[in-house]
C-alpha cells in the first residue's frame, strides 16, 4: 500500500508536466487540438520501443489480448484517453495551469461515486474526503468566477467536468476486463493504440481547422508525451492496479492526484509568471490538500 501510495504522488509530480506544458503552449498560440493530439502520437511509439527492449512477449500477449475482444479495448480505451484528455486540453485554455489542475481534481469524487458500477459499495468515509476536496474545488473557483463571464466559466468547466468522470471510467473498466498476466505497460499501450483511431479523426479535423502545429508545440508535445503519457501514466495505472480490489484504497491512490495542484501552483508560478492565487484562492487550494491528506490518513488507519 505504502508502495503505491508513493507511485500515486510520484505520479501526480508527473502529471503536473501536462497543465503546465499545456499553458505554455496555448500562451505560445498554440491549439488545444494539437496539445491533445500530439501527447498521443508521441506516446505510442516511446511505449512500443520500451515494450520491444522489455521483451518477455509484452507486445504479443496484448496483441492477442485486443483480438480477444476488440470492440471493448477501442471503446473503454476512446472513453478512458479521448474523451479524458482532448476535454482537458480544451478546457485549460481558459485559465491558469494551477486552476485547471484543481478544477480536475473533481475526477477524485467522480471515481468514488463510480464505485457501484464495479460490484463494490461507495466508501462513505473516503467519499467525505472526497467531498472536501469538492467543497475546495468550488471555493478556488468562486476566487476567479467573478473575472469571468458565465459563457467563459462554462466553457472551462464543463470539459473538465467531462474529462474527469471519463478517466477514472476508462482506466476502472480496462482493469476490469484485463486478465491478471498483462501488466501496467502492456495495458497503457493496448489504451494507447486503441485510442489512435480517435486521435487520428481530431488530428484531421485539426488540420483543417487550425493548420498545422508549431515547431515548439511540437516539442513541448514530447515532453507531455515523456513526462504524463509515459512516466506519470504508467506510475499512476500502476498504483490503481496494486489496490484494485479494494475500494478504499482505490479512492485513496485516485485522490493523490490532487498533488497536481501544488507541483502545477509551483511550475506555474516560477516557470510561466502566473499569478498566485487570492486569498479565497488559496482557502480553496488548503481544502484540497487537507482533504487529500485526511483520506490519507482515514485509509491507512482502515487498512
Amino acid at each position: 500500500m505504502k508502495k503505491a501510495l508513493f507511485a500515486g504522488i510520484l505520479a501526480s509530480f508527473f502529471f503536473a508536466f501536462t497543465f503546465i506544458l499545456n499553458r505554455s503552449m496555448h500562451l505560445g498560440g498554440g491549439s488545444w487540438v494539437w496539445s491533445a493530439c500530439l501527447r498521443y502520437y508521441f506516446t505510442l511509439p516511446i511505449l512500443w520501443a520500451v515494450l520491444l527492449f522489455q521483451g518477455k512477449g509484452g507486445l504479443g500477449r496484448i496483441f492477442r489480448e485486443i483480438r480477444r475482444q476488440p470492440l471493448t479495448w477501442l471503446w473503454w480505451s476512446t472513453v478512458g484517453f479521448g474523451l479524458f484528455y482532448a476535454p482537458l486540453s480544451l478546457g485549460s485554455q481558459y485559465g491558469e495551469a494551477w486552476l485547471t489542475a484543481a478544477t480536475w481534481q473533481v475526477t477524485i469524487v467522480a471515481g468514488v461515486l463510480l464505485t457501484p458500477l464495479f460490484g463494490h459499495r461507495i466508501p462513505m468515509r473516503q467519499l467525505g474526503w472526497s467531498m472536501v476536496i469538492l467543497v475546495g474545488i468550488f471555493v478556488l473557483q468562486a476566487s476567479t468566477a467573478a473575472e469571468l463571464r458565465f459563457e467563459e466559466l462554462a466553457q472551462a468547466l464543463l470539459p473538465i467536468l467531462l474529462a474527469a468522470v471519463c478517466y477514472p471510467l476508462g482506466n476502472r473498466k480496462l482493469m476490469q476486463y484485463c486478465p491478471p498476466e498483462i501488466s501496467t505497460l502492456e495495458r497503457v499501450f493496448g489504451m494507447t493504440l486503441c485510442s489512435m483511431p480517435f486521435w487520428l479523426v481530431l488530428g484531421a479535423w485539426g488540420v483543417g481547422a487550425v493548420g498545422l502545429p508549431s515547431a515548439g508545440q511540437v516539442i513541448q508535445s514530447v515532453g507531455v508525451a515523456l513526462f504524463s503519457g509515459v512516466a506519470a501514466t504508467l506510475l499512476f495505472f500502476w498504483a490503481t492496479d496494486q489496490v484494485r480490489r479494494n475500494p478504499r484504497q482505490l479512492a485513496l491512490i485516485e485522490a493523490t492526484q490532487s498533488g497536481e495542484v501544488v507541483f502545477s501552483l509551483l511550475g506555474g508560478v516560477l516557470l510561466l509568471g502566473d499569478p498566485l492565487p487570492g486569498a479565497l484562492g488559496l482557502v480553496g487550494l488548503c481544502l484540497i490538500v487537507g482533504g487529500m491528506v485526511g483520506g490519507s490518513l482515514s485509509a491507512g488507519k482502515q487498512a
